[in-house]
């Protein structure tokens, strides 16, 4: 008799996304887990391709049941590791995207919801173009930077634009689009005009503290409403003392406890998917930023859960 994984003590088996089995097939799936191994979109240090490897790793760490909301995601849907999807041409950034976007075709048409970990934050666009095909979601950002940048070294497509694409293809409503934890220098505000500019909600680090954190859950609720929302997650947006292995570090983040308050805020809204991105390993040898990813990943696992378990029994 197969065991479940999940009771196999920490240090054994074969990692996967919070010990969860391994399968490929998608029938009877809920929600599936999935890593994006490619960083082909990064401006400057690369590293995180290594990201979904080592946050499986790190993943072993997560319990069954959420301490502080009491959510079992997987007593709620039916969860598994579905692999990674792996381009055939990782240097070739627009066949890499459309790589990942097939990939992505396939979870949506087996009516699946995805959770995955990244790879760079180029990686969300493909994700977006299957999931979103149909109609704009509502995107609920936290990051260090708005990302939608233009061009930068002769292409469109890279980690500091995805959301300027998605918004212009019609794939996220910018007006239910709310990104948190900006900051950076002052010439990156004419970088991210297009968020003020398409009525994006930026919430700077300084507005985050001057809120609080209730009152930007509440925003969020207000600004997304019912709208079907994807949660997208940079590493980068918490303070690098917490998650220094990632592209592009911003010192005067947001803590983890601060993240995780956050995403649990996000109890109630309609979820359809979500990431987590930026982990890049090589920067951090101690293992900490991917566990602190995997953390996030569980969190937004936690919400999605509830939220799909919601609509099924409606």
């Amino acid at each position: 008799m197969k065991k479940n994984p999940q009771l196999l003590p920490r240090y054994a088996g074969i990692p996967t996304f919070m010990r969860c089995p391994y399968q490929e097939d998608l029938t009877d799936l809920d929600i599936a887990l999935i890593g994006i191994p490619f960083d082909g979109g990064v401006t400057n240090r690369t590293g995180a391709r290594h990201g979904p490897r080592e946050m499986r790793n790190q993943s072993s760490l997560m319990r069954t049941i959420n301490q502080s909301t009491g959510i079992a995601p997987f007593d709620l849907c039916s969860v598994a590791d579905v692999g990674d999807a792996l381009p055939d041409n990782p240097f070739e950034l627009v066949k890499s995207h459309k790589a990942i976007e097939d990939f992505y075709h396939n979870i949506v048409k087996h009516h699946v919801m995805p959770i995955s970990a990244g790879g760079d934050h180029s990686v969300t666009l493909p994700v977006l173009r299957a999931l979103a095909k149909d109609a704009p979601v509502a995107l609920v950002h936290f990051d260090a930077h708005c990302d939608t940048g233009d061009d930068y070294l002769g292409s469109k497509f890279h980690h500091g634009s995805p959301f300027k694409i998605a918004a212009e293809e019609g794939l996220i409503d910018p007006k239910k689009t709310i990104q948190i934890g900006i900051r950076g220098s002052v010439t990156d505000r004419d970088i991210w005009r297009f968020s003020y500019d398409s009525g994006m909600r930026v919430i700077h680090i300084e507005e985050l503290y001057e809120l609080g954190i209730k009152k930007v859950i509440e925003e969020i609720h207000q600004l997304v409403g019912d709208t079907p929302a994807y949660i997208t997650f940079d590493v980068d947006g918490l303070d690098p003392v917490y998650a220094p292995g990632t592209g592009t570090p911003e010192i005067g983040g947001f803590t983890t406890f601060e993240a995780q308050q956050m995403i649990r805020g996000l109890d109630g809204l309609n979820i359809v998917g979500g990431d987590v991105v930026e982990v890049a390993p090589p920067f951090d040898p101690t293992g900490n930023t991917a566990l602190t990813g995997a953390t996030m990943m569980f969190e937004i696992l936690c919400v999605a859960a509830k939220s799909l378990s919601k609509r099924k029994s409606a």
